[in-house]
């Protein structure tokens, strides 16, 4: 029997372990938006024991009713699970029934909308962390939809940050360095080391190239300072490409056509995009990367949106594919991952990259990036092919603190900032 027992616990381990973060594991899944209540615009924070809200979105295109549960699942520092019983982190119900839903109306795509409040009055995270929401099906945690993250912060230490233009020449002109001081003063943390805390700093809400820093470059008492450049330095990029789905009646200004022919679709085919490494850097506003979901078709853009096919082509310099290379469309509309759903398919024919994804009615950010083919580690997303990086772009930062006290065996997280790049223009 303890033989039996210890095999299904190190099942348990290991699906906890397989567990992808804002990863959608169904297809008939789309237009997942977790936010503060309220803010479209937001990412998904909230204060220990407090009264902050977050919204959970999102659509099943299968167009029924399904018995949607969710849960929450407290994460270390780096994303993998803590080691801790979650009734040690979850006060009161573990799971959670979804119950608001509506179908959609004013649409030519069926779906049913599912909506809500996170966390219910009757289960609440206690404890201060990166957690993944995990929505599965009928109280089935095996049969697992999808997982978003979200972080919960119990505020011990003080945080600023600034960003500046990096000192190294070879970065100079297309980096950015995030310089950040922590004081732990206010909170009366006992660290025995500067080791004892972790600096996360995330650019634009992209937690695949984020930095994880567990060393100061200053430490004096209670104070510790970050701003060693090889770990606090990041490509600037350009300010995000952009596409107008908010009416699907009238083309907006990056529209190059609509089809309705068949009239069980609508085909969205967005204007041809060209590499901007060699283009004089432009400054407009953005969303860094995140899509809303709106409508001007309509009066609620949740179950009144209607989804289309949006068709974007990249041109590569002299219509040639790269060598040795794929390119990804990249933002939150793919989960700010190259993968195969987001890689793009070259056509030789036309000499252009082309990729549809099927996308609600919103506003879009988007980007491309570049992701060797050679399996090795080491290998990362780049910008420098396809949109180049101005030092002067406008980025938002989020850095998080981390602490671990002694004999616990989950990473706290006592600080959190935002800081956007604004520099004088």
């Amino acid at each position: 029997m303890k033989k039996l027992l210890s095999v299904l616990f190190l099942l348990a381990m290991l699906v906890a372990e397989a567990q992808i973060p804002d990863h959608i594991y169904k297809p008939n899944i789309h237009a997942v938006k977790l936010y503060k209540s309220g803010d479209i615009y937001s990412y998904p924070v909230m204060t220990v024991n407090s009264n902050d809200l977050l919204e959970l979105h999102f659509d099943d295109l299968d167009a029924d009713i399904k018995n949607y549960y969710y849960t929450y699942q407290l994460c270390n520092a780096d994303w993998t699970p803590a080691s801790i019983q979650s009734y040690d982190y979850i006060r009161g119900f573990q799971t959670n029934s979804i119950r608001t839903y509506r179908y959609s109306s004013m649409a030519l795509t069926r779906y049913t909308h599912y909506q809500a409040t996170i966390p219910d009055r009757s289960s609440a995270p206690t404890r201060s962390g990166n957690y993944l929401l995990k929505v599965f099906l009928n109280d089935d945690t095996t049969q697992l939809v999808f997982t978003k993250r979200f972080l919960v912060v119990d505020t011990k230490a003080s945080v600023s940050a600034q960003v500046q233009q990096p000192f190294n020449g070879n970065y100079f002109k297309t980096h950015q360095r995030v310089q950040v001081a922590v004081s732990t003063v206010a909170g009366q943390i006992n660290t025995f080391s500067p080791q004892d805390l972790k600096v996360v700093i995330v650019q634009n809400n992209i937690w695949p190239t984020a930095a994880m820093i567990d060393h100061p470059s200053i430490f004096r008492g209670n104070y510790y300072e970050y701003s060693d450049e090889e770990n606090t330095t990041f490509p600037a990029g350009k300010e995000w490409r952009w596409i107008d789905l908010r009416s699907l009646r009238l083309m907006s200004d990056r529209m190059q056509r609509m089809d309705e022919a068949d009239k069980t679709r609508t085909d969205v085919f967005v204007k041809p995009d060209v590499e901007r490494g060699s283009q004089v850097y432009v400054y407009y506003q953005d969303y860094d990367g995140i899509y809303t979901i709106e409508n001007s078709d309509g009066d609620n853009p949740l179950w009144q949106s209607d989804f289309a096919w949006v068709h974007f082509t990249f041109i590569p310099p002299g219509n040639r594919a790269f060598e040795g290379k794929s390119i990804y469309l990249f933002g939150e509309l793919t989960n700010y991952l190259p993968d195969d759903s987001s890689r793009m398919i070259f056509n030789a024919e036309k000499g252009v990259y082309e990729k549809a994804l099927l996308l609600k009615q919103g506003y879009y950010n988007y980007s491309y990036v570049t992701v060797s083919d050679k399996k090795q580690p080491g290998n990362s997303m780049s910008m420098e092919n396809t949109e180049g990086n101005y030092w002067g772009t406008e980025n938002t930062y989020m850095v998080l603190v981390y602490f671990r006290p002694f004999g616990a065996r989950a990473d706290e997280l006592i600080g959190f900032s935002r800081v956007s790049s604004v520099f004088q223009r």
